[in-house]
């Protein structure tokens, strides 16, 4: 029989992978307008306005765009540079979509990689973050410390011969907790975050000092802790000579004592792991 706490959990559940589901839907629609010269501030507003008409009113944070080497995080050293440029799209650039909106109280963050034409080097870094995504759903699920899984997808990377990208993001992270959102008539945003969500990942943050977790899974002492039950949106990021490429989903992290109930991707139809299903069929 069912209990009340798990149908709970498989509503929530789908509302995540609702919101998840349209984000990737944004992204896939968005790239397939993309044309040489559109740059990445109209990139990150079709994204903006896709969302917007299919019912977003709030966000995690507001679509970015990535167009060429900036996919690989060329040269970044402060946030402003994370956020969508002039810069113009070209034949055979690789691009990276990423956006986290929230629809009917549920977040989504996720990062979408492509390129416009052929791209090789790009097809090979996706092909190879296949990898990465099993090795940390299965090191999740021997519930080995964030910072331990975070330091084993690195040396991953480093056996590929690739460098670690998201080691740029804001305190290095390879991922976040994502939680409900409370709907509000008027959602502002700060920098680009949304400020519903900030106030979210702080409360997070601060129960979690004062429990020993963290809600942001970095290489750093405050990550040394084993995954906490929850949602985390996780994106491994490779780099290679001016070329990057991620995913970004959402991984559900729970305390069941099985461990296949003890994490699980919310959701496996999305554009990357058909892509790897397809390439194995060949």
């Amino acid at each position: 029989m069912t209990s009340a706490v798990d149908t709970e959990l498989g509503a929530e559940l789908r509302g995540f992978r609702e919101v998840q589901s349209l984000a990737y839907a944004c992204a896939e629609a968005v790239a397939a307008q993309l044309v040489p010269g559109v740059t990445e501030r109209e990139a990150a507003r079709m994204q903006r306005e896709w969302l917007r008409e299919h019912g977003v009113r709030d966000w995690f944070h507001l679509p970015f765009a990535w167009f060429g080497d900036r996919t690989a995080f060329a040269g970044f050293r402060i946030p402003l540079q994370f956020f969508p440029t002039s810069r113009r799209l070209e034949p055979g650039m690789p691009f990276i979509l990423d956006m986290a909106p929230v629809f009917n109280g549920f977040t989504a963050d996720i990062g979408y990689s492509g390129s416009l034409g052929p791209n090789p080097v790009q097809d090979r870094l996706m092909a190879d973050l296949e990898e990465h995504r099993e090795l940390i759903l299965r090191e999740v699920r021997e519930r080995r410390s964030l910072r331990e899984i975070y330091e084993d997808v690195e040396r991953l990377m480093n056996r590929q011969g690739y460098a670690n990208r998201h080691r740029a993001y804001p305190f290095g992270v390879i991922a976040h907790k994502v939680d409900r959102v409370q709907q509000r008539r008027f959602s502002p945003n700060v920098f680009g975050f949304g400020t519903q969500s900030l106030k979210g990942l702080a409360s997070d943050a601060l129960h979690g000092h004062r429990d020993g977790w963290s809600p942001l899974w970095s290489p750093y002492k405050f990550s040394d802790h084993p995954p906490q039950p929850g949602l985390w949106a996780v994106e491994p990021h490779l780099g290679f000579r001016g070329t990057g490429a991620k995913f970004e989903e959402i991984l559900v992290v729970t305390d069941s004592k099985d461990p296949q109930e003890s994490a699980f991707w919310l959701d496996d139809d999305l554009p990357h792991v058909r892509r790897w299903a397809e390439a194995r069929s060949l």
